[in-house]
């Protein structure tokens, strides 16, 4: 792996690629320290030790603490990403965008510049709300987190926010086109490690003080090495079903005749359950927090509960089942098998490989409900037996092996192409997309 990284550095396009990625990290990273006017730092960062467990502390943690300090790029990727979710959703009930779907390249830049329209109008009406709401909030200490409120304040808000996500948004697509790796994706990563210095220098504190021993930092550090390897593990899955290609002749050329296979992810799904999951979990506690009356009802969904967690995992089950039917359809992949003479050994084409694909998939995508359920269960867990001063695991570690994987991936694929020695002596680094 070391000589795989010395090789990176030797091929210019990759070294500029590589120096040009981090150089965008640093500006988004900058960004997020520059404040909105017009806000009590010390105040909302007051209010958001209180509100860890509410939608606010749920988009700071992918904003990379911009939303706690309320920079500039308060919003961050989210509104994009949400906007992107709901378009691929969407898909199954509109024709239209299921035709946009298909229309390659032509299809994906008329989405994108829809998704950008939608972006603009999303993070308009969430920095009016944004603006409303922290009007009304007071901090833990009794201060306004405001110091002017008002229209005035709303509309600066508004604005600031919203050129910040276009910006975010501009730098996320600039990595992709320019840089290594999936913009968006590295964003969120970049925002989610730059908290683990944090939590690191609080478990050293921990330590020294006695409030952790050295033996419950090593199991830690040891299920910390642990579950990182089974994410790498079940991340580059697959369950390969057998394809085989009939002959075919073309005047005198003989084509097919070939065996490959077609490869389903474990965890087709990816991240977006837990995601779904944790928005619709953390939706009472955000009302709770403007309306004091029903805090009594939002405390049965206190992160780290019984029924907060059962609740949870069914959640990220039913989402596992349902975003693999909308991202993966079995009859189109059926079709597109029967179109070019494939067929699965021992299954007949068309109805009879599409139910047997579904069949296949519907048990594998069980296991990755399961594991997923699992690594995002890990940090409550931790937090109530070993008192550990941070979260490990769920959503966030799931991000951030998976953009890492896809960006190793990338690298890899550069270095092979101009016959350079990989990350690995034997074999290729997967991509999570199965490809």
């Amino acid at each position: 792996m070391l000589e795989g990284f010395s090789n990176a550095s030797r091929i210019p396009e990759l070294r500029r690629r590589l120096m040009f990625t981090a150089a965008m990290l640093a500006v988004y990273r900058i960004g997020v320290a520059v404040p909105t006017p017009g806000i009590d730092g010390q105040a909302l960062a007051a209010f958001f030790d209180a509100a860890s467990g509410t939608m606010f502390g749920w988009v700071n943690l992918f904003s990379g603490g911009a939303l706690e300090r309320f920079s500039v790029f308060a919003l961050g990727i989210m509104p994009y990403i949400s906007v992107a979710i709901i378009l691929d959703v969407l898909k199954i009930a509109s024709p239209y965008l299921d035709e946009l779907y298909k229309e390659g390249e032509a299809g994906r830049r008329k989405i994108t510049q829809m998704t950008r329209y939608f972006t603009v109008a999303l993070s308009i009406v969430q920095g009016f709300m944004i603006a409303v709401g922290l009007e009304k909030i007071q901090a833990p200490g009794g201060g306004s987190v405001v110091y002017a409120p008002g229209w005035g304040f709303r509309i600066m808000t508004v604005l600031t926010v919203t050129a910040g996500t276009m910006f975010v948004m501009w730098i996320g697509e600039q990595i992709t086109e320019r840089g290594i790796g999936n913009g968006i994706s590295l964003i969120i990563m970049a925002g989610i490690i730059a908290r683990l210095p944090g939590a690191l220098s609080t478990t050293a504190q921990f330590v020294r003080e006695g409030e952790m021993s050295i033996f419950v930092l090593l199991i830690i550090i040891l299920l910390a090495a642990g579950v990182t390897g089974g994410i790498v593990y079940i991340e580059t899955a697959q369950r390969r079903i057998p394809v085989q290609y009939a002959r075919r002749v073309v005047g005198r050329r003989v084509y097919g005749g070939q065996s490959s296979h077609l490869p389903l992810k474990i965890n087709t799904s990816g991240v977006i359950p837990p995601i779904f999951a944790s928005s619709i979990l953390v939706f009472p506690a955000t009302i709770a927090t403007f309306v004091p009356a029903l805090k009594d009802y939002a405390t049965y969904l206190t992160p780290g509960g019984l029924t907060y967690d059962v609740i949870y995992v069914g959640l990220i089950v039913f989402f596992c089942y349902f975003y693999t039917a909308v991202t993966f359809n079995p009859v189109d992949v059926a079709d597109n098998l029967k179109k070019y003479g494939g067929f699965i050994p021992g299954i007949r084409p068309g109805r009879f490989t599409a139910e047997y694909i579904d069949r296949v998939l519907s048990r594998i995508t069980l296991g990755g409900a399961i594991y997923v359920s699992c690594v995002c269960i890990l940090p409550t867990l931790l937090i109530a037996r070993f008192n550990v001063p941070f979260y490990f695991g769920g959503t966030a570690l799931l991000i951030v092996v998976g953009v890492a994987l896809d960006t190793v991936a990338q690298i890899e694929t550069h270095l092979l192409t101009r016959n350079y020695e990989g990350f690995m002596r034997r074999g290729r680094i997967k991509s999570r997309r199965g490809a």
